[in-house]
């Protein structure tokens, strides 16, 4: 049996563009002598189609967009599909396409609802099961979550003969989570000896990356191919599925599971055709696993490219300071977009120096994008003239500080009017988890591509982009340079902060593990720093909640998987 996964980058909404990417992909596959072509879930409509789904005219208008890709399936191909399937209630589904039509409708089981999914919201879960017989193998379909559980419907299917389970994923990207789900998939493979086939999305979509990394697995849990990362494949590699029959007679621990059971269960089979004579081998890809930062930097590419190209957007406007942020934004754009789509604009005040602005212009330079420089000063005096009367007695603060941040917004802002360029905004998740970043100022924007970078690793990812680049992308200096927002003299990060290493130690156990403050001075974390992040953490909420969307690189991020009271008096 000859298989094909279509690991594609689709639209929400965009259910021609889906349809015509999947159709030329199906046909790329029967060129290739493919039996069984794989697609990802809810490949017709896109992932996550979110509330679209409550509106009657777009699962119809799903329904026939499923209709046209059925009538390609033929010349002996086979299509697995993912698609929203109306009968009495919602379902995420599977079809299976062959000979012109739908053959069957595989219904997703196990409906996630945590982190970042909500499928409770608008499916039903499925309880139906059923083989597919293609010449002598059995075929067990399942959807992404249903996989994840180790026990049915996998087993089930399993039990009642399957010897290749297919998974039609959409599974969301983050940093390690490839290593993850493969190992999952392979005790699967391994526990129910059977081959299984998974193929994911690849793709940005508002603030979640796909990734990829589609594979298959023979029934001992060895990868015979795996599609790359963060990049549209087709995936074709040749299996021998009725190989598990020998095994399963020598493996007792299928016997022990169903001597567990009362019965084995009755599953129908549909026949679904016969593996087409594909004449030589061929020989499958096992594209490699990436470290951490080359994932980071790929998602975050990923991500923005996406973005500012389904969102129908040409070019991206950054604000260069001379700091490490925006460098690396700055770069990180002209990597995912190309250089000539990427205008840099220093907005320097009195506070600048004669450094930050040298190396804002250098950095334009190297990157070999457009650069702009708007003094910011004139702004800044008129806004202070106009508010002089009302301010007459109270001292300087962070108020005039602030002030300077929201100018280079409203600059910035008015560049993206003009000229139609995305405002990229850079603050990172250190910054954005205390709220040490000006509202409506250096967080004004159309897409916070850093929104989900610890600072530390935001000095790591420019290191990296420089040694892949082999030279300074990134001025040195910039990445020397003590962090500081210079809106007043001498002013630098850690007035304010812990030392950057201390705090994203703490953010990371306070915000993505869920620790309390007792944990964390148990596990002999400075119980001064601790306080002072908390405290920060928590008043910074407000903040969060407007930010613009960013890309997701880790297990939980700020948006879709921080879900917190902005009125909230616990603490702890």
């Amino acid at each position: 049996m000859r298989l094909a996964l279509a690991q594609i980058d689709t639209t929400v909404g965009d259910l021609d563009g889906n349809r015509e990417l999947i159709l030329s992909r199906l046909a790329e596959a029967r060129d290739a002598g493919a039996d069984i072509a794989l697609f990802p879930e809810l490949a017709i409509t896109g992932y996550p189609p979110e509330d679209l789904l409550l509106r009657p005219s777009f699962i119809r208008a799903a329904e026939r967009s499923l209709a046209e890709v059925a009538k390609e399936a033929n010349g002996g191909i086979v299509a697995f599909v993912g698609v929203p399937h109306l009968d009495r209630d919602l379902y995420n589904a599977c079809a299976v396409c062959a000979d012109g039509e739908v053959k069957a409708i595989y219904r997703k089981r196990f409906l996630p609802n945590y982190g970042v999914f909500d499928e409770h919201r608008y499916f039903a879960p499925g309880r139906d099961l059923f083989l597919l017989a293609h010449g002598e193998a059995l075929i067990g379909p399942t959807v992404c979550e249903d996989m994840w559980q180790p026990g049915p419907p996998a087993t089930d299917l399993a039990l009642a003969g399957a010897q290749l389970l297919v998974n039609i994923s959409a599974s969301p990207f983050h940093v390690g989570k490839e290593r993850e789900r493969e190992q999952m998939l392979a005790t699967r493979a391994r526990d129910n000896v059977c081959y299984v086939a998974f193929v994911n999305a690849v793709g940005g979509q508002d603030e979640l990356i796909f990734d990829g990394h589609s594979v298959v697995l023979d029934d001992e849990g060895e990868v015979l191919a795996r599609a790359p990362g963060f990049e549209e494949a087709l995936l074709v590699v040749d299996i021998e599925p009725e190989e598990t029959v020998g095994r399963r007679l020598r493996d007792v621990r299928r016997r022990s599971l169903e001597s567990e059971r009362e019965a084995v269960p009755e599953v129908p089979v549909v026949h679904i055709g016969a593996p087409r004579a594909t004449g030589d081998p061929v020989e499958a890809r096992i594209a490699p696993m990436l470290d951490e930062l080359e994932q980071m930097r790929l998602g975050l590419e990923l991500g923005l490219r996406d973005y500012v190209v389904k969102n129908g957007f040409q070019d991206v406007v950054i604000g260069v300071s001379g700091g490490i942020d925006s460098a690396l934004a700055a770069a990180i754009a002209c990597e995912a977009l190309g250089p000539d789509r990427v205008h840099c604009v220093s907005m320097p005040s009195r506070f600048s120096s004669e450094e930050t602005r040298r190396d804002a212009r250098r950095l334009g330079k190297s990157l070999g994008a457009s650069f702009l420089e708007l003094p910011v000063e004139p702004v800044v005096k008129s806004f202070l003239e106009t508010l002089a009367e009302v301010f007459a007695g109270h001292e300087p603060d962070t108020t005039e500080e602030n002030v300077q941040a929201r100018a280079r917004g409203v600059l910035l802002m008015a560049l993206s009017n003009k000229f139609g360029w995305l405002v990229v905004a850079t603050g990172n998740k250190s910054e954005l988890s205390v709220g040490y970043a000006t509202l409506y100022g250096d967080m004004a924007g159309g897409f916070a591509l850093l929104k989900d970078v610890f600072k530390t690793d935001v000095f790591r990812l420019a290191k990296q982009l420089n040694e892949r680049a082999g030279q300074e992308l990134i001025p040195q200096t910039i990445i020397d340079r003590a962090p500081s927002a210079e809106l007043r003299d001498n002013q630098l990060d850690e007035d304010s902060l812990p030392p950057y290493p201390e705090l994203d130690r703490v953010l990371e156990e306070y915000v993505e593990l869920d620790r309390s403050r007792e944990d964390l001075i148990a596990d002999g974390f400075d119980p001064d720093v601790v306080d002072g992040a908390l405290a920060m953490i928590d008043r910074a909420e407000y903040k969060r909640r407007q930010a613009p969307p960013g890309v997701k690189l880790r297990p939980k991020a700020f948006g879709r998987d921080w879900r917190l009271p902005i009125t909230n008096r616990w603490q702890g």
